[in-house]
């Protein structure tokens, strides 16, 4: 398989963006001829119809192919029925389609996954859920031919220790247990809005969480800023960059072990 090479974004949150990240960004990812440029949730504050305007926008200003999954602040806040009984229409009217979204191209496999859900029997029902059913789904849509698996949701599945916010995933442990079976490179997300990479507990320890920061004014002790991976051969390096107020530089990289192709 040839370098691969994503940028991987989450939590620009417009309506409450960081406007000179976020076009920063726009113009890096033009410029840096990426194979696939990934969202993974949180586009809009409120999930406004202006917010979804403005982040519509700005997604068709990049280059293809983009691949966009909800986040729970992607269900209206203000327009309680809305939330419950249709939670994202305002995304796929905008956006595309939330639930399921795939890609596949020369090797790689890209799947996505809806962790949001407009209401939950608890209080904070910004946290995240996943069914084992779902997961099974996702783990089976993966053929004998992907050479790079990768699925996208937007709040990881097991906690990130000393991290900012909590996602308390209801099933994260299991989903991140069947997709460590299925033998999936990468589990990419956000919320927390700080990059971070961890290899699950489970099966052979090569199937790893990356999660992107956030373009947002909505900080958490790191700088506004978005990930660049590259897959080269038995390595996965994955770049935080971090917004200066100026330029993005690198904040963290990290170099995680592949696992043997067969």
């Amino acid at each position: 398989m040839k370098t691969i090479r994503f940028a991987h974004l989450s939590d620009i949150h417009f309506g409450g963006e960081n406007p000179a990240a976020v076009e920063a960004a726009g113009e890096r990812i033009r410029g840096g001829g990426f194979d696939l440029t990934i969202v993974s949730g949180d586009l809009t504050r409120f999930a406004e119809h202006p917010e979804f305007e403005a982040a519509g926008a700005w997604l068709r200003g990049l280059p293809e192919p983009k691949f966009v999954t909800p986040g729970n602040h992607d269900a209206p806040y203000l327009a309680p029925l809305e939330r419950v009984f249709t939670p994202f229409a305002r995304f796929e009217r905008h956006v595309g389609p939330a639930q399921a979204q795939c890609w596949r191209a020369d090797g790689v496999a890209v799947r996505g996954l809806n962790t949001a859900r407009g209401a939950q029997p608890r209080l904070n029902w910004s946290k995240g859920q996943i069914s084992v059913r779902q997961a099974r789904a996702a783990a089976d849509w993966f053929a004998p031919g992907d050479a790079l698996r990768i699925v996208v949701v937007h709040h990881p599945l097991i906690e990130m220790l000393g991290g900012p916010m909590t996602a308390k995933v209801w099933g994260g442990e299991r989903a991140a247990e069947v997709f460590a079976r299925a033998r999936v490179d990468l589990v990419l997300s956000g919320h927390i809005h700080a990059p971070f990479t961890w290899p699950y507990p489970h099966g052979d320890g090569r199937t790893y969480a990356v999660g992107a920061g956030t373009l947002s004014v909505r900080e958490r002790g790191v700088p506004p800023g978005y990930n660049e991976i590259e897959v080269e051969g038995a390595c996965i390096k994955v770049t935080a960059l971090a917004w200066t107020g100026s330029r993005y530089e690198p904040y963290r990289t990290w170099a995680l072990d592949r696992r043997a192709q067969s």
